[in-house]
C-alpha cells in the first residue's frame, strides 16, 4: 500500500534519546501520518568541523531504538549520498521515492525554522513539502513587533502559510484540507521533552549508567557503553 502522509526526520542523532521518540510517536498521531522517517545525517553542512560520532554507530543506535515500531522507519538517504548534504537534497531524493501522492512533511525545531531563510536553495525546499515545527518547553516564537498579535505573526512574511495549532494539537481537519494543497507549515508544542543531546555525552563519559537509561532506551544505553562512546 502507497504511503498516504509521511515525515522526514533528519539530524545527527548523535545519540538517538528518548526525546526524539517521543517527538516521532507525537507526530504520528496527531498527523495522523504512516510513518516517520529518521534520516541519519553524515556530516551536516553546519557541523563539519564538530566531532560527531562515526555514521556507522549512529545508524546503529537508531536501529535499536527505532526496531520495536514499524512506523518509525530510517532512511540512508544522507548516508549514501555525502556529496549532497544539503536538506533541499534530501527532500527532493525522498520525494522522488514515495512519488507525488504522498503528503509528505518536513520535522524541525522552531529554532531552526527560524534561520530557514539561510538554508541551501530554501525555496525550493519549501515547493517540496509541508512543514511540521516543533516547539521547546518555554520557547518564545519571537517578539512582537508593531502590526503583529503575536511573535508567530512575524512569520506571515514567509512563501508558504504558517498554522499555530500550539496547545490544542493538529485537528483532523486541519491537516485533511490540506490535501493535494500547496506547502503550509504547522507550529506545535506537542512534545514537552527537552534532552540534550551533550548532557547525554557528559553521562556517557561520566560513565552515569542510571543517568544515561534515564535519557535514551535501554538497547541505547547498552551500546553506548559497550563500544564505549563518548569517552573521549
Amino acid at each position: 500500500m502507497a504511503l498516504q502522509r509521511a515525515a522526514i526526520y533528519g539530524g545527527t542523532f548523535d545519540p538517538v534519546h528518548k526525546g526524539h521518540l517521543e517527538v516521532a510517536r507525537a507526530v504520528l498521531k496527531l498527523f495522523e501520518l504512516d510513518e516517520v522517517l529518521f534520516v541519519p545525517a553524515c556530516v551536516p553542512p553546519h557541523k563539519r568541523n564538530a566531532n560527531v560520532t562515526s555514521p556507522f554507530h549512529r545508524f546503529a543506535m537508531l536501529s535499536l531504538a527505532t526496531e520495536d515500531d514499524a512506523r518509525l522507519r530510517i532512511s540512508t538517504s544522507d548516508l549514501d549520498v555525502p556529496e549532497e548534504p544539503y536538506a533541499v537534497e534530501t527532500v527532493a531524493r525522498i520525494r522522488a521515492e514515495v512519488g507525488n501522492e504522498t503528503e509528505l512533511f518536513f520535522l524541525m525545531g522552531a529554532d531552526s525554522w527560524l534561520e530557514i531563510t539561510s538554508w541551501h536553495d530554501w525555496r525550493r525546499l519549501m515547493e517540496l513539502c509541508h512543514f511540521i515545527i516543533m516547539t521547546r518547553p518555554g520557547y518564545e516564537l519571537g517578539p512582537t513587533r508593531p502590526g503583529y498579535e503575536s511573535g508567530l505573526d512575524a512569520w506571515a512574511e514567509m512563501p508558504i502559510p504558517v498554522v499555530n495549532v500550539r496547545g490544542i494539537g493538529c485537528r483532523q481537519w486541519d491537516i485533511m484540507r490540506m490535501r493535494h494543497q500547496s506547502p503550509h507549515a504547522f507550529v506545535t508544542d506537542a512534545v514537552m521533552m527537552d534532552i540534550s543531546a551533550s548532557a547525554i555525552r557528559a553521562a556517557a563519559r561520566a560513565g552515569e549508567s542510571q543517568r544515561l537509561r534515564e535519557l535514551v532506551p535501554a538497547a541505547v544505553a547498552n551500546y553506548i557503553e559497550k563500544y564505549e562512546l563518548y569517552k573521549n
